[in-house]
């Protein structure tokens, strides 16, 4: 197990590295290879490495897409831990460019990404 992936910490930090750096391989190495994703309230988006890998790709082809931490909180629990990201992601919507907050709760275990649910904001788009 490599530093980062001892540390759920340092796990959710690579993976977010890796997302601004639009680095496919590297986020999908923080993923577990039949992890899920999901929407509030429970909606599955992505499972398994194929379905999360072509839908990150799309999100990285966004030519402004960035994620700024606002702040980040881990506990451990009996299955490993929990991690909540508080983000505000840079996006281009349908509309236009624009940002929202998000909130996404990790479920790490075994040293990789088991599951990530994702709590949208309202968009703000951009003045133009």
């Amino acid at each position: 197990m490599s530093p980062a992936q001892q540390d759920p910490n340092a796990l959710i930090q690579a993976q977010l590295d890796a997302y601004n750096d639009r680095d496919v391989a590297a986020w999908l190495a923080t993923y577990a290879p039949d992890a899920r994703q999901y929407a509030n309230p429970g909606t599955l988006l992505a499972q398994g490495h194929a379905e999360i890998g072509a839908r990150i790709q799309a999100r990285f082809a966004e030519p402004n897409l960035h994620a700024r931490l606002l702040s980040r909180s881990v506990m451990a629990t009996a299955q490993g831990h929990t991690v909540i990201d508080h983000e505000t992601i840079t996006r281009t919507f349908p509309e236009g460019p624009g940002e929202v907050d998000m909130m996404a709760i990790y479920e790490v275990s075994e040293g990789l990404i088991q599951s990530g649910l994702f709590i949208s904001g309202v968009p703000r788009l951009y003045s133009r």
